[in-house]
């Protein structure tokens, strides 16, 4: 299991300097979407020239960091937002509680109110509140699958500041998150699951024997349903962060339920890569999932 310095080293990583905005593609800062005394905002990604009249299909956008690190703002969000701007989607990179006090299910909560702000606000961006998606990476990848499967779950809906509207999405990409906090592994130096697990996480401060629960209700496989959204998972062969098992026991799990779902196991790829990189390229293959599943 990585240890808490090696997870917050990676998710600095990722909040280098990001390049400039492309062509065709705005990009809105440190926009307020929680309530008035959060701290944290979203960076709202948009196409440059969008059709008149006709309603954008929308994402969100949600960072790893181990659950305690990382930035909306980050390298792999930057490439994220742009990719999909690009491609027609309106995005919002959401930040959310990263403090050890409450931050179980709060940071839930707040991509969860994430999605409700861009239904809040589709008439504004000119968003179809029926055609809304999820991407997360790492730990962002966790959370994306939690929105994704618990949409509207009384036991997961945030009081405020959006009562009453829906945080249901119809398609989630979840980039090596983890899936099932209770079965994570450590790996080798290649990336093979050594097969010992731990019964500490650092999304709570409850070890798995003395909240076997509370670690089953973090756990996105657990919340599988027939009718959960489409799911694309990438996953690389040598990542040594979050065992590969992890996604393939996600695929198990989709496949069982009747869940439409791909599996992409990107060949040498270690951990936190954004969607294009100097090796390789999955931003299509991400617009693809999307459209098939959000435009119409």
């Amino acid at each position: 299991m990585k240890p808490i310095l090696t997870l917050l080293l990676t998710a600095a990583a990722l909040t280098a300097a990001t390049p400039q905005t492309p062509d065709g593609v705005t990009i809105e800062r440190d926009v307020s979407f929680l309530a008035s005394d959060r701290k944290e905002k979203l960076d709202l990604y948009q196409p440059a020239d969008r059709p008149a009249g006709k309603l954008a299909p929308a994402i969100l956008i949600i960072h790893g960091g181990g659950w305690v690190g990382g930035t909306k703002s980050g390298n792999r969000e930057f490439v994220t937002g742009t990719t999909l701007a690009k491609a027609g989607y309106v995005c919002a990179s959401v930040d959310y509680q990263l403090s050890a006090k409450n931050r179980w299910p709060t940071n839930l909560q707040d991509c969860k109110n994430g999605v409700r702000w861009l239904r809040a606000n589709a008439a504004r961006l000119h968003v179809d509140p029926a055609r809304i998606g999820v991407i997360g990476g790492s730990a962002g990848g966790h959370l994306a699958l939690m929105v994704a499967y618990t949409g509207n779950d009384p036991d997961f809906a945030p009081a405020e500041p959006y009562p009453g509207v829906s945080d249901s999405v119809s398609a989630c990409v979840d980039m090596y998150g983890i899936t099932d906090v209770r079965t994570r592994q450590g790996t080798d130096k290649s990336g093979a699951p050594d097969g010992k697990t731990s019964d500490n996480t650092q999304l709570f401060p409850e070890k798995l024997a003395d909240a076997p629960e509370k670690w089953a209700a973090a756990s996105p496989v657990t919340h599988i349903r027939k009718d959960s959204p489409p799911t694309l998972i990438l996953h690389g062969t040598n990542d040594t962060t979050v065992d590969r098992d992890q996604s393939k026991q996600l695929a198990d799990a989709l496949k069982k339920a009747g869940v439409e779902s791909k599996l992409i196991m990107v060949e040498g790829a270690n951990h936190a890569w954004a969607l294009k990189t100097s090796k390789f390229d999955y931003g299509d293959e991400v617009v693809r999932f999307f459209d098939r599943h959000l435009k119409r």
